[in-house]
């Protein structure tokens, strides 16, 4: 089980070794690394030092002047900007999709880029969103994406339609998701000193339906990584990108 991959193509060929099946529960693309501002789409265009301001204005909240920073920087690049980050995600997604062991069952994250997995996952490899799938006898539930944010990055969805998915899921043994539930020890980034975006309906799913697990990654650095709501165990599995090690499920 892995999430928040981030372009480490290298531990995800290993992570699916000596298991029965790889989940992964999306943001593989790397368009910014917090930790290392010279990796990622954003300081391959623009240099560390600005990837390094970009982060700076972020982490402060300064979400409007981080926008204009970026408005900027693009303005000096010509051509077509989504044709440029499309580009770039194409080949970080050619790597990233080849490494994925059969079987895999995948979904979204809110960094990812839907319309173009068709393109990339193989035969051995089970795209899932708002859908169930069985597992060695355990039906697995997916939901992709994330909901909306001032960051604005490129799979965010409305509060509705986040929870329409989540009741498609239904009753399920574990469901997997890529953003947490709306619990403030689960959605708070230590590192990053800010809430993410958690789902509200994703929680109340959780205790209405009461899966073994509930399973999901996006906050990188979270307060708490795993807790119990009622009889299901919550898990953040991430963040793979930084530890290259994937958490595991037996049953």
């Amino acid at each position: 089980m892995v999430s928040d991959v981030h372009g480490n193509a290298r531990d995800l060929a290993r992570a699916g070794e000596g298991a029965d099946a790889l989940v992964c529960l999306g943001d593989l693309v790397l368009f910014l690394d917090y930790a290392d501002h010279s990796r990622g789409i954003f300081p391959d265009l623009f240099g560390a030092e600005n990837a390094s301001r970009l982060v700076a204005l972020r982490t402060a909240r300064r979400f409007e002047e981080a926008r204009e920073l970026g408005t900027r920087l693009w303005a000096g690049v010509g051509g077509d900007r989504a044709a440029v980050i499309e580009k770039a995600v194409r080949k970080q997604y050619a790597e990233l999709f080849a490494a994925f062991p059969t079987p895999t069952y995948a979904t979204y994250g809110n960094v990812d880029m839907p319309m173009l997995w068709p393109e990339y996952a193989g035969e051995g490899t089970t795209v899932l969103d708002g859908e169930r799938v069985e597992i060695g006898g355990w039906v697995f539930g997916f939901v992709g994406g994330g909901l909306r944010t001032p960051m604005r990055t490129p799979y965010e969805i409305s509060d509705e339609e986040y929870a329409a998915k989540i009741e498609a899921v239904g009753e399920v043994d574990v469901l997997c998701t890529h953003i947490p539930p709306e619990v403030p020890e689960l959605v708070y980034d230590t590192v990053a000193r800010r809430f993410e975006r958690g789902s509200r309906a994703l929680l109340e799913a959780i205790r209405r339906t009461r899966p073994r697990y509930s399973l999901f990654g996006h906050v990188h650095q979270p307060l708490a990584r795993r807790m119990r709501i009622g009889a299901t165990e919550c898990v953040n599995v991430g963040h793979f990108a930084g530890s290259g090690k994937p958490w595991v499920l037996e049953w």
